[in-house]
């Protein structure tokens, strides 16, 4: 079965309008003005790989509809790497509840990149089977004993604001004194 990868490289269908493109793929993508702009860089960027011909066909007739001119290419098959491929690695055992820390995984590289990281200890959490319950137990807390008889409420309608400062009081009349020389 061949394998197609499309990828796009910020070119435009004839006719099309940037803004408008961008406002498609948006939302074709559904991404923010800042993964699109990045789309747009002039570099050729990936959009998806390992897709069989109709999904692919589906992948580019939609980035056409949004203006974009894009790129299908046949993905490269490796004799090599099909004959020395790793085995799979097998799904480790769900951790059994008395198990306190999770056990390291090693992983066989499944390419050179991966490679550098063969020395890598990583935990494996594994997966909880279906319908576990996923949060710890919590012990109840027990509500603190306080005295809040000191405390009070407002009548219904009171002025909640802050106490009046002497500041806040109107000047006392004063019309009534003179200045004698």
């Amino acid at each position: 079965m061949s394998l197609y990868e499309i990828a796009f490289s910020g070119q435009l269908l004839p006719g099309a309008r940037l803004e408008q493109v961008e406002a498609n793929l948006s939302k074709l993508f559904q991404a923010d003005a800042q993964r699109i702009a990045q789309l747009f860089s002039g570099r050729r960027i990936v959009i998806k790989q390992n897709l069989d011909f109709a999904a692919v066909e589906k992948y580019r007739q939609a980035m056409e509809r949004a203006g974009a001119q894009v790129e299908v290419r046949p993905m490269p098959v490796d004799v090599e790497e099909i004959e020395l491929a790793p085995p799979p690695v097998e799904a480790a055992p769900a951790p059994s509840e008395s198990a306190a820390a999770p056990q390291s995984l090693k992983v066989a590289p499944r390419d050179e990149y991966m490679a550098a990281f063969v020395d890598v200890e990583a935990p494996d959490f594994g997966i909880a089977p279906v319908g576990a319950d996923l949060q710890y137990s919590r012990t109840p807390v027990q509500t603190p004993a306080l005295d809040l008889s000191q405390f009070s409420l407002a009548p219904l309608g009171s002025d909640m604001s802050e106490r009046r400062r002497a500041t806040d009081l109107p000047a006392p009349d004063t019309s009534h004194l003179k200045l004698v020389d």
